[in-house]
């Protein structure tokens, strides 16, 4: 062994010269020795993989039977008032209030008298009457022949089916007067005064309500009506008066599809409107007989609907108009309005854009104003545009309110001002003007079931007019409190307060309280205030008795000018059921 180890070494030796001098010789050098090798042995594992991930050992947490107390509040909910009876109560067919009362200014006896006769429950028929008189024989100090009667009657009546309604009603309505707006300095005979308004029409509807989504329904109604002033006492100047006879067709129809509800509606509106005798004379000579026909034909399409679970409602649409008075004019109008319900109808925001035009008759002019005189000029109201916009809703299940302001251009604004053409200053005639009427409006009305009932409103409109200084006649301000209370179900109390202020008069010649503007005399009408308090007992359900007491503050203030209002006024009566 030691004898190879010592020829290896020298070979290396050899090599490494040999290669450091640069030679090329190969040396070989063969020996003999002794090499032990371990014996061979078979390995009893077969090979594998051997992974460096260390196994985590999984820690388990039982659960801890831990007990942890809760509280649970409820809230108190108010029981809904359930009335349980036998029977229901009962009904009566008829109501009837008598009553006599007295104007402490004129100490005129005021007869009133009222029936209603009412079909009890059906679920099909409905069908009544209703008459009422009231009157005033006293003529006021300083003012001639200021009484007045007036008596109305209506019948009407219905049919109620599953899949249509039919509806149908008569009036007639008859109002005495006198044009007691002139001293009684001035001799002048009570049948010179006099007026008389006789008013009669019907009208029936027929409306289908099918309840299926995808079917027409519609609707139909026709209306008559015939109103006339007093005839003079002289047989050959019989025509020289008032006569008017309008009529109607209206109609509609409406398609429900999914959301969208889509309607058209229709209407027909005609008034012939005469005085006297056409190209003659009464006796003035500038009082000659006329006749003005008047119709309107308009056309409605409209497309409402709703979304956001019904929160959110739109309508739009337009009204085609033609007005055929003296030439034919047609006019369009936008419909558009949007409101959304907010906190489940406690706040709904609202806002529309409309317009429209108004038929104004002799029947709807002396409803506003009744000294007017027969001869008057009709011209309908044109409303070009109409914006208005607000918010209402419900602060509780008891209180309600609303406010909302609106801005319109209004044509043909029909005035009341006094007449001194055809009158001696105690008729009033109609003017018409241009106006821009802004208005501002805000209600809120209370109530407790049928214990308190109260509401409010406040108007407040500005008018800005193209010839005239003030809207005649008209007040700026007006405030409207009412309320109710019933006390044991036996006292039954009612109080009604109407505050008024800005009206003005157009007159002719400068006087006391008189200014001028714009070259026309104005005078105010003042501050207007009225209360009326009234009180029922109730004996039993069938027999009540009442008193009521008008104008409270005794004020003769003038709603119109030269025409002071009756003073302080106490009714009383009975009142019965059978």
């Amino acid at each position: 062994m030691k004898q190879l180890v010592v020829t290896f070494i020298a070979f290396l030796a050899v090599s490494t010269s040999a290669n450091a001098q640069g030679g090329g010789v190969d040396t070989e050098i063969i020996g003999t020795g002794t090499r032990k090798i371990d014996p061979a042995y078979r390995m009893a594992l077969s090979p594998h993989v051997i992974d460096t991930t260390i196994p985590m050992a999984v820690v388990e947490y039982p659960l801890l039977p831990l007990k942890y107390q809760t509280d649970a509040e409820v809230n108190q909910i108010s029981p809904v008032s359930i009335r349980t009876v036998d029977k229901l109560a009962k009904l009566y067919n008829t109501y009837v209030k008598l009553g006599v009362g007295t104007d402490f200014a004129t100490g005129g006896i005021m007869p009133l008298g009222e029936v209603y006769f009412d079909a009890t429950r059906s679920r099909k028929f409905l069908y009544g009457a209703h008459l009422k008189h009231l009157s005033n024989w006293g003529d006021f100090t300083g003012l001639q022949n200021s009484t007045f009667d007036r008596t109305k009657f209506d019948l009407y009546g219905g049919i109620n089916e599953r899949r249509y309604t039919l509806r149908g009603n008569f009036h007639y309505n008859n109002q005495g007067l006198h044009y007691y707006g002139i001293s009684d300095t001035i001799a002048l005979g009570s049948d010179s005064l006099n007026q008389r308004f006789n008013d009669t029409g019907f009208d029936f509807s027929y409306a289908s309500h099918k309840k299926d989504s995808a079917t027409l329904n519609f609707g139909v109604g026709i209306l008559y009506n015939n109103f006339n002033g007093m005839k003079p006492e002289r047989e050959n100047f019989s025509d020289w008066r008032a006569r008017e006879n309008a009529f109607d067709v209206k109609s509609n129809a409406w398609y429900k599809l999914g959301r969208e509800i889509y309607a058209l509606d229709f209407n027909v509106r005609w008034n012939g409107y005469k005085y006297g005798v056409l190209d003659s004379t009464y006796t003035n000579p500038l009082d000659t007989g006329f006749v003005q026909n008047n119709t309107i034909v308009n056309l409605k399409p409209t497309i409402t609907t709703q979304f956001m679970d019904d929160r959110f409602k739109a309508k739009v649409g337009m009204d085609i108009v033609f007005d055929a008075r003296e030439k034919t004019r047609a006019h369009i109008y936008p419909i558009a309005e949007v409101k959304y319900s907010m906190l489940n109808d406690l706040f709904i925001p609202y806002v529309g854009l409309r317009g429209g035009l108004t038929q104004t008759t002799y029947k709807s002019l002396t409803r506003e104003n009744e000294f007017l005189r027969s001869n008057v000029e009709l011209r309908n109201e044109h409303k070009a545009i109409d914006f208005y916009g607000g918010i209402k809703g419900t602060l509780s299940k008891r209180i309600s309110f609303n406010l909302g302001a609106s801005f319109a251009n209004v044509k043909d604004l029909a005035m009341f001002v006094t007449d001194t053409t055809f009158s001696l200053g105690n008729k009033f005639g109609v003017i018409y003007d241009t106006a821009n009427v802004a208005t501002l409006e805000g209600s809120i009305s209370y109530q407790i079931k049928e214990k308190i009932k109260t509401d409010a409103i406040v108007r407040y409109t500005s008018y800005n007019l193209v010839n005239n200084s003030y809207a005649w006649n008209r007040p700026n301000l007006e405030v409207i409190l009412r309320g109710s209370y019933n006390l044991f179900d036996k006292f039954l109390f009612n109080l009604d307060l109407n505050l008024e202020q800005g009206r003005r008069a157009l007159v002719y010649a400068p006087g006391e309280g008189v200014t001028e503007e714009n070259g026309q005399y104005i005078q105010s009408l003042g501050f207007l205030a009225d209360a009326n308090l009234g009180v029922e007992y109730r004996y039993n359900p069938r027999i009540s008795a009442f008193v009521q007491t008008n104008n409270l503050a005794s004020q003769r203030y003038n709603r119109w000018y030269n025409y002071p209002v009756q003073s302080f006024q106490v009714l009383g009566g009975v009142t019965f059921r059978f």
